[in-house]
């Protein structure tokens, strides 16, 4: 059954790789919050139409919370970080998200800090790096903090999403509705802000928001929220690697995008960490290292 979920969950983040091609490919250029908005906003309505279902009580600010944090920061800063930064630079800070993630369980879980997980985290980030990273990449400082600043902010929604868990009695559709309306009624004096207008939209255009806002943002999201509150969070976040993979896989099939042995080199370390980050070998916790430094 784990394994199921675990597959299941992981049709999300390689959905998300295919973000970077449908918005070059399809979407009207210097839009990007737009697209954001689109994606998060209508799904969202949709999921709750579908589920009948709004928040109660204290459920009104922490799905607010919810919602502004995974997706109402995270998906500006991500736009911010990928229009200034070349996109294997934002797609290796994203990849940081499962080591702050196994932070984060140690102070809002309150669990013991893993060697394991620690060092196969480490080890996806270098892998995504070898597969994204070129010899022209740049370091905008502007774009880094954005790429840092919004992984930070979904690694923290994702932990508090594994906190609070669900509402008895409240689906993975209701959950994800109320996240994606938030973020997306964030959204919106955000993009009229910063882009104004909404841009003209052709028949591309028109195909690749659906994309992004029904399997990309409806479906993934309702299948992220659910193994997210089932399945270990720092399991479930290092999934999020397969996006920057999918992302460099379309590029080489579609973009003419050359693959070498440094790249294959990389898919193979972010393959193996993923595969190891669904493993908890309880040996490989620091809590008996640190017990013995305070002795």
């Amino acid at each position: 059954m784990k394994i199921l979920l675990t597959s299941v969950t992981a049709t999300a983040p390689m959905v998300w790789g295919t973000t970077y091609v449908v918005t070059t490919e399809l979407l009207p250029p210097g839009h990007p919050l737009f697209a954001a908005l689109l994606r998060a906003l209508p799904a969202g309505l949709i999921a709750i139409a579908f589920s009948r279902t709004l928040p109660r009580g204290i459920w009104w600010w922490k799905a607010a919370a919810l919602g502004i944090l995974n997706i109402g920061v995270f998906l500006p800063l991500l736009f911010v970080s990928a229009e200034r930064l070349p996109g294997g630079v934002a797609a290796t800070l994203g990849a940081a998200q499962p080591l702050l993630v196994a932070a984060l369980a140690v102070v809002v879980l309150h669990r013991r800090p893993s060697v394991w997980t620690l060092a196969w985290g480490a080890v996806g980030v270098a892998g995504v790096g070898l597969v994204v990273i070129g010899p022209d990449a740049g370091f905008d400082p502007v774009g880094i903090a954005a790429g840092l600043a919004g992984t930070g902010a979904m690694a923290l929604g994702v932990t508090l999403t594994k906190r609070w868990g669900r509402p008895v009695g409240v689906g993975p559709t209701a959950y994800a509705g109320w996240q994606l309306a938030a973020g997306g009624l964030f959204l919106i004096p955000v993009t009229w802000v910063l882009e104004g207008a909404p841009p003209a939209v052709d028949g591309h255009a028109v195909l690749g928001y659906l994309w992004l806002g029904l399997p990309g943002g409806l479906i993934a999201y309702i299948l992220w929220f659910r193994g997210v509150t089932a399945l270990p969070v720092t399991s479930v976040t290092v999934l999020g690697l397969l996006s920057p993979m999918v992302a460099a896989l379309l590029g080489a099939v579609l973009l003419d995008q050359t693959l070498g042995p440094v790249q294959l080199a990389g898919f193979a370390l972010a393959l193996a960490a993923i595969v190891a980050g669904q493993l908890s070998p309880r040996s490989f916790t620091l809590q008996p290292v640190l017990e013995r430094i305070h002795r």
